[in-house]
């Protein structure tokens, strides 16, 4: 009948998607098989015929590549000089990607560098590039260029020979250029000059190349000059790449030494960790044991970034790649670690030095019980990025959460920002604050702490001026490049920041590069964003640390109706402490909204109250139906709704917006 038939069509058509899948899954097969096992964009361009290595169903072959012929550098530069542009066509060359238009920062994978168009994670690929009859493995560490991300910048050096130094032909030398070449610099690296963006309508490559003979001292002869955007000369610093770079120092007859550089957590296979190998050779199957954990882990897979993960047989002495051994727990993997053979135990490499967090800041969840769940979060994230120091805390008004220490502003909101769209997590993140030093004087102090100077993360324990012989807060090196019309702008910026001049020099006609002696809490918070707006986006800042200061510091408190609101407490410069209250307490005017209630807003140090503001409460009014008579009617009337106020204030709860805790600290203008 009909009805049968009707529903044998409706399974039918419900099997559809399935045929349809499985149709697809086989023909990309075929497709793969009939090109020699390469698909799109995963293979070199023309196969083996033009001595690439050969490629079977799942493997390169790296035994191929004797240690003489592999070279390993980075990219390094300013934000913004091109660098991912430039490691776009080094991929485009040499066959790791299919040339198409869409090509536009490959190796930027995370949702937060395509939205804000910056590096934030260092991005490994190996390359095959085939020169004077020698076909070279290359493999490419692209870097963050924003000054908050230098410890991913220096961990990659580790893994390298030599670098390529990028500057923009139209911008020239800039700050971070100045901190990345001396990172270079201080590893003994070889370093390639590079001078990019020279396809555009003001570019002077002639005078960038100028500025690098008298900044860097490497002669202007040495300088390529490209256009990463539209290809033009990129194949001579692929050349240079083959031709001054020296081979990495690897014995493959040495036991197994392979030093982990980086790590990321998969669902499904655990950590995988890229490593780069200084002496023997790793395969599947292979027993390795951590230096760190000691634990002994079975090798299921090793393989290179090109720029997707490609599984080899075997990785060598001098090579770079990924390796997945089933570490479940994410703190197995600590970058810095040194992997090596479980029969034959080696003297672990030398690792890292852990980062120097700048600006420490409250992660609370919104909801207690979230608390889990982020704390999962926060784990797998900071195994991806293990600048972050983290710390347990909790508040009176936030409930359990952490204190969490970062490289700079822009790193604590990238990290905010992953949080929420790679683990679909929602925070409330406190004011930031900077690490503080006290010599204490009480003896009873110094026992209870056991030590006589102390680390302040959190203003809240900030010690009493009687318990202190003195403060210490932190201090930093600012270096700033600008064009020389700003420098009157810039200088009384500095200035009105406790700012100490160091050094000016210029380096050319029109740009000079300050150095100056800033505390750091000074900076941290919108330094950049004024320095950038007074200079109409032409200076450029770079800061690193120079230990500690004497100040004379205080603890100032804030108020909603007489309770203390423990997260917006801050510390500040007695000097600046009547300015810095009227101005948060203006700004938390503008925050809070309105209640049926007054709330006064009083800034005080210790029981002295030096500033306040009043939200006016929200309110009917009474006298709408008076239309004249007596004038005791109208005041009784307004008696009453003075007195339900009154009584509303005392169990009122205010609460401040989650975004009140940056805000409070942003300066509107600098007066």
């Amino acid at each position: 009948g009909p009805a049968p038939c009707a529903a044998a069509m409706l399974i039918g058509l419900g099997r559809l998607p399935v045929w349809f899948s499985r149709w697809r899954l086989l023909s990309v097969c075929v497709r793969q098989w009939l090109h020699g096992g390469s698909s799109a964009g995963g293979g070199p361009p023309g196969g083996a015929g033009k001595g690439y290595p050969q490629r079977g169903k799942d493997n390169y072959d790296l035994s191929e590549f004797p240690v003489e012929n592999i070279r390993n550098f980075s990219i390094i530069a300013h934000v913004d000089h091109g660098k991912s542009t430039l490691a776009d066509r080094l991929l485009e060359i040499t066959g790791a990607i299919v040339k198409t238009e869409r090509n536009k920062q490959v190796l930027d994978k995370l949702q937060v560098e395509r939205e804000r168009g910056i590096t934030v994670k260092a991005q490994t690929a190996t390359l095959f590039y085939h020169h004077a009859g020698r076909t070279y493995l290359l493999n490419l560490i692209d870097t963050p260029g924003h000054v908050d991300f230098s410890y991913e910048v220096s961990r990659s050096l580790s893994a390298c020979q030599g670098v390529l130094l990028i500057v923009d032909a139209n911008e020239g030398i800039q700050a971070q250029t100045v901190a990345n070449f001396f990172l270079a610099f201080e590893s003994q690296l070889m370093i390639i000059p590079v001078i990019n963006k020279i396809d555009l309508k003001h570019a002077e490559p002639d005078r960038v190349a100028k500025q690098i003979e008298k900044v860097f001292d490497i002669p202007k002869e040495e300088c390529i000059q490209i256009s990463a955007k539209l290809g033009t000369n990129v194949d001579k610093v692929l050349e240079k790449v083959v031709e001054k770079i020296p081979p990495p120092r690897a014995n493959l007859s040495d036991p197994l030494r392979a030093l982990v550089f980086d790590s990321t957590y998969d669902h499904y296979r655990g950590v995988i960790a890229s490593i780069a190998l200084f002496d023997g050779w790793v395969q599947k199957g292979d027993k390795i044991m951590s230096s760190y954990t000691k634990k002994v882990y079975e090798v299921n897979e090793v393989g290179i970034l090109r720029p997707d993960q490609y599984p080899v047989e075997k990785l060598n002495a001098g090579q770079v790649g990924y390796l997945v051994a089933g570490m479940k727990e994410v703190k197995e993997a600590q970058i810095g670690d040194t992997f090596y053979l479980q029969k034959q135990p080696v003297e672990p490499l030398a690792g890292f030095k852990p980062a120097k967090p700048m600006v420490f800041a409250g992660m609370y969840p919104v909801d207690q019980s979230e608390y889990t769940n982020l704390r999962k979060a926060v784990e797998k994230l900071t195994l991806n990025d293990s600048s972050v120091t983290v710390h347990r805390d909790s508040s009176p008004a936030l409930g359990a959460g952490w204190r969490l220490g970062f490289l700079g502003l822009l790193h604590m909101e990238v990290f905010n920002q992953r949080l929420e769209q790679e683990y679909n997590a929602s925070v409330i993140l406190t004011a930031p604050t900077v690490p503080y030093k006290a010599v204490l004087s009480s003896s009873k102090l110094i026992k209870e702490y056991g030590e006589e100077e102390i680390t302040i993360l959190n203003p809240c324990h900030f010690p009493d001026r009687l318990q202190v012989k003195e403060y210490l807060e932190p201090v930093v090196t600012g270096t700033i490049l600008t064009p020389d019309d700003y420098i009157g702008k810039i200088i009384s910026l500095a200035q009105s920041r406790r700012g100490v001049q160091k050094n000016m020099v210029y380096i050319d006609d029109h740009r000079l590069m300050m150095q100056y002696l800033f505390p750091l809490n000074e900076i941290v918070v919108d330094f950049y964003d004024s320095l950038k707006s007074l200079s109409s986006g032409y200076a450029s800042f770079d800061y690193e640390d120079a230990g500690y200061q004497v100040a004379d510091l205080i603890k100032m408190d804030f108020y909603l109706n007489g309770k203390c609101v423990e997260e917006l407490t801050t510390i500040v410069h007695r000097e600046k402490a009547y300015a810095t209250g009227k101005a948060i307490a203006v700004r938390l005017k503008e925050t809070i909204p309105q209640q049926l209630f007054e709330i006064a807003i009083q800034a005080a140090i210790g029981n002295k109250i030096i500033a306040r503001e009043t939200i006016k409460a929200v309110r009917k009014n009474v006298l709408a139906k008076c239309y004249g008579g007596d004038i005791t009617r109208k005041m009784k009337l307004l008696k009453r709704q003075a007195e339900g106020k009154r009584r509303m204030r005392k169990i009122g709860n205010v609460e401040v917006p989650k975004d009140a805790f940056i805000n409070v600290l942003k300066r509107q203008k600098d007066k």
